[in-house]
This record gives C-alpha cells, structure tokens and sequence, in this order.
C-alpha cells in the first residue's frame, strides 16, 4: 500500500466517520423524542440517563475519528 492511497483511504474514512456523526447529532436534535421512545422499548434509561449516554457516546467517537483517522492522515501529509 503506497502512501498515497493510505491517505486517500484515511481521507475518505474522516469524511465518511464525520458524516454519520453529524447525521447521529441530526437525529438526537431533531428527532430526539421518537428516538428516545424507540431505544425505551429495549432499555430502561432515563432521559437524562440516554441523553448523557449518547453525549458521552458522540464525544468518545469525535476522539476516535481524530485518533485514528485524522491525526495519521496529516502526518502523511507532512511525512508525504
């Protein structure tokens, strides 16, 4: 695999991993109560309760997209 097309695959994989971060954020902020209701029939959590979990959720993914798809894709920027 030659440096190029790993920044090309890791450049894809920050844009495809931010969009459905984005569309997540989309459905808990415009659709927040339906989606509570549908995860309510398969878990008993507060409100409060799935609000932080999907708070907490969000972030840990936004941290891992920096991890492992960005940081490694401007380093081969430079490196590159």
């Amino acid at each position: 695999m030659t440096i190029e097309l790993t920044r090309a695959v890791l450049g894809w994989c920050s844009i495809i991993n931010m969009g459905l971060l984005l569309w997540w954020f989309a459905w808990i902020m415009l659709a927040h109560d339906w989606v509570y209701q549908f995860h309510g029939k398969w878990f008993n959590v507060s409100r409060q309760q799935f609000d932080a979990i999907n708070y907490a959720a969000m972030g840990f993914f936004k941290l891992c997209i920096n991890v492992f798809n960005l940081v490694p894709y401007f380093a081969l920027r430079i490196v590159g």
